[in-house]
């Protein structure tokens, strides 16, 4: 890496603002010049230093108002520094604050063209991209509506479907990926994992999820100047510490006893705290979305359609809503185009970022004896396992159907985003996710 040529160059970079108490301050000022100060200096940024690298990424945290964006908004030129040198080298593409570069006036078609010529892009260039781009977007008809009617969700879909087409060197986001939805924002981070490979990347977050599973390092900000700066996962560590210590301490569980819902309980085992947990409100609640059998993001030979994704309860219902800690069965409905002689079911279950949380296939249970499959037979296969408890957020169940064994095989249909779910509220374990409990001891002496 240390070979690659350096795309960035931050070389001691300062940004002041001045602050006036009054306008009538403001206007003195304009007549004494410099024999009088009538305002104060504030610097949102002092001595920052950094060099991104061909290839590299690198993410930038820290709490609001530590400077993260000013420091975007200078190496993308719409701010000028105070002191310090930028250098930026290759196509920049930025996607900084929600909407900007837009006209709310014009159409989504208008501002696609609008946008694209300020990348330096022809007309010509923009009518031959201008198919990939809505796609990506995939906003429909609103692509003709003026942007001003466009909920913050659309203004990011159109916005990034920009700039990732416009063939940059390097891409510049802030924050941007937090208003999406998690279908949205999977695409996305499809998009810049791929991207990765070999363009440059510099990103914004107070997701620190987000900033170790992209981020080869990353810059830590705190009031305007920087407080760590290292591999991304020891840097995100130190920060999350630093705002752990300043956290107030979790208020204790109450039974509010508003709640009447029949837990499912678990065939084997049951975390004992269930009850009380789910009469009160830490309960995890996580909502259903239906399975839309158009989902464009997919791929795979084609020798199968999956019918139905769903998670049910011990009747084989299909549940709309249900509590983290529960036991469901994951069913997958798949129709044979041709046949299969040693078919394969599986899934895997993704936060909002991509990262796979966990997952299973039938490969193991039938490669002794395949269910083989001829062509027109529907096949089904059900995973059944204990919900764990999920943080609040979206998440998504990614299917697919193949062909073979588990290491030569023939994917005839993945779906990234066949079934989507989100967490109503954070549960009361840590981590990605929480596993409910055989036991819990505590004791003194012997």
């Amino acid at each position: 890496m240390s070979s690659e040529p350096v795309s960035i160059s931050v070389n001691n970079l300062g940004k002041c603002f001045t602050i006036y108490n009054s306008p009538h301050q403001r206007l003195l000022q304009m007549f004494t010049g410099s024999r009088k100060k009538y305002y104060r200096e504030f610097w949102a940024l002092k001595d920052v230093s950094f060099q991104l690298k061909k290839g590299e990424t690198i993410g930038i945290i820290g709490k609001n108002g530590s400077g993260k964006s000013t420091l975007l908004q200078m190496i993308c030129g719409t701010l000028n520094q105070t002191e310090g040198d930028i250098s930026v080298k290759g196509k920049v593409a930025a996607l900084l604050e929600l909407g900007a570069g837009f006209n709310p006036e014009f159409t989504g078609r208008e501002n696609v063209f609008l946008s694209a010529a300020l990348y330096g892009l022809s007309r010509a260039e923009v009518e031959q991209k201008f198919e990939a781009i809505t796609r990506f977007a995939d906003i429909g008809d609103f692509v003709d509506q003026p942007v001003k009617t466009y909920s913050s969700g659309m203004f990011v879909r159109l916005a990034f479907a920009i700039i990732a087409n416009v063939d940059a060197d390097i891409l510049i986001i802030d924050e941007a990926l937090a208003v999406g939805d998690a279908l949205f924002t999977q695409k996305c981070m499809r998009f810049l994992r791929k991207f990765k490979e070999e363009g440059t990347l510099l990103f914004v977050s107070h997701d620190t999820s987000s900033v170790i599973n992209l981020c080869d390092r990353a810059i830590w900000l705190d009031k305007g100047q920087v407080k760590g700066y290292g591999p991304a996962k020891a840097i995100s560590e130190l920060y999350l510490a630093t705002l752990f210590d300043n956290q107030p301490s979790e208020e204790q569980i109450v039974d509010t006893g508003q709640y009447d819902h029949r837990s499912v309980e678990p065939v084997i085992w049951r975390d004992q705290r269930q009850d009380i947990i789910n009469h009160s409100a830490h309960r995890n609640d996580i909502e259903i979305f239906r399975f839309n059998p158009l989902n464009e993001e997919e791929f795979g030979h084609g020798g199968v359609k999956v019918l139905g994704v769903t998670l049910n309860d011990i009747d084989d219902a299909a549940l709309h809503w249900i509590v983290g800690g529960e036991t469901v069965t994951l069913t997958i409905t798949a129709l044979a185009l041709t046949k299969l002689n040693s078919p394969i079911v599986g899934f895997y279950i993704k936060d909002r970022l991509g990262q796979t949380l966990f997952g299973d296939n039938t490969y193991i249970n039938y490669a002794a004896s395949p269910v083989i499959t001829e062509k027109g037979e529907q096949l089904t296969a059900k995973f059944k396992f204990p919900m764990p408890w999920l943080a609040q957020g979206d998440y998504s169940i990614a299917v697919a159907v193949a062909d073979g064994t588990q290491s030569d095989h023939v994917h005839h249909q993945w779906i990234h985003d066949a079934l989507l779910f989100r967490s109503h509220h954070d549960p009361l374990s840590t981590g990605i996710i929480g596993i409910p409990m055989l036991d819990i001891n505590l004791k003194t002496g012997d």
